[in-house]
């Protein structure tokens, strides 16, 4: 069981991330007491998607290189279109994502983010839900797809869309205080 003040998120992201998917969970975990560290594939900045147009910078806390599962207790993905088609593509992103499964650390994966799970392997048989667009790709890998705002499954937190991120981020202060999942298969 790990306290949420105690708690430390990654949340791994690049340029093109849903500019609301990164920024309200981010502000709500570090609300509840988390210390919260915005990982990317290089260091200085990544450019929101702010609906229609570019939007927000935030720093970089962290590169891809220099983070560890083991430094973290849960790892969020925000969604939008770019973001996760961009790290989907990269080894070492998949790779950070299988490590926290791996460890039963809870995983949080909103809007077109569930995509890196596809990517991971980590969709068979489990419930799951994301934005519209997705559905078949998860569908066609092997999840069971829900239409909810927010889905579990052992620690893995799906959600649709950024009208659902109050729900989201809830779920993943749950999920963290938990703590370990075990869970029933590695990822490869």
């Amino acid at each position: 069981m790990t306290n949420i003040s105690n708690a430390k998120i990654a949340i791994l992201a690049t340029d093109g991330f849903e500019k609301s998917e990164l920024f309200e969970p981010r502000k709500q975990l570090i609300d509840a007491g988390a210390d919260v560290t915005v990982v990317s594939l290089e260091s200085g900045s990544i450019k929101s998607w702010d609906q229609k147009d570019w939007g927000e910078s935030i720093g970089v806390e962290m590169t891809l290189d220099n983070a560890r599962e083991s430094d973290f207790d849960a790892l969020v993905l925000p969604g939008g279109q770019m973001n996760p088609d961009l790290l989907r593509v990269e080894p070492k992103a998949i790779d950070f994502v299988k490590s926290f499964f791996n460890a039963g650390k809870p995983i949080a994966a909103i809007c077109h983010a569930p995509w890196l799970l596809i990517e991971a392997d980590l969709v068979k048989g489990r419930k799951m839900t994301g934005y519209t667009s997705i559905k078949t790709d998860l569908i066609n890998a092997g999840a069971q797809f829900e239409d909810s705002e927010v889905v579990v499954d052992n620690g893995i937190i799906t959600s649709r869309n950024p009208g659902d991120l109050d729900a989201f981020s809830a779920k993943i202060i749950e999920e963290v205080k938990e703590g370990i999942h075990k869970r029933m298969q590695k990822a490869a």
